[in-house]
C-alpha cells in the first residue's frame, strides 16, 4: 500500500526548512557537474539506524541499488540530507528509505518504508 503525502501541506521544522533550502541552492552546481539525482539511503530497526553517505547519480531516474553513483563530491550536503531523514524510522521493527534530490526538477522526495510484524492464527479441532 502506498501512502503519498503532498509536502506543500506539511509544515517543515525550521531546521528542515533550512536544510531543504541549502540542498536546493546547490542544484545549479550539481547540474553543471552532470548530476541528475543526489540521494541518501537510511535503514534501521530496534532503536538504531544508519544513514549512508550522500551519493550522486547521472541516471534518468533514481531507485536505490539500481544505478552506480558518479564521482562527484557532495559530502558538504550530508548534514542537510540527514536533517531531512524522517524522525523515528529506526524504532520498533524499523524502516528504510531514501531522501532524493531531483536536480532538474529542484524537488526533494522522501520515501519511507515502515516495517511491521504480522501474524495469522489458525484454530482447529482434532
Amino acid at each position: 500500500m502506498e501512502n503519498t503525502q503532498q509536502s506543500d501541506n506539511q509544515a517543515l521544522e525550521p531546521g528542515q526548512a533550512a536544510a531543504k533550502a541549502a540542498v536546493l541552492a546547490e542544484c545549479d552546481k550539481l547540474a553543471a557537474g552532470g548530476v541528475t539525482f543526489v540521494a541518501v539511503h537510511f535503514d534501521g530497526c530496534g532503536g538504531s539506524g544508519a544513514t549512508e553517505g550522500v551519493k550522486c547519480y547521472d541516471s534518468e531516474c533514481y531507485t536505490w541499488g539500481e544505478h552506480e553513483p558518479v564521482k562527484h563530491n557532495a559530502s558538504h550536503l550530508q548534514e542537510h540530507f540527514e536533517t531531512l531523514v524522517p524522525f523515528g524510522y529506526e524504532n520498533d521493527c524499523g524502516g528504510f528509505g531514501d531522501v532524493v534530490l531531483d536536480v532538474a526538477a529542484r524537488k526533494i522526495t522522501v520515501e519511507r518504508n515502515d516495517r511491521f510484524e504480522d501474524y495469522t492464527t489458525t484454530t482447529y479441532d482434532l
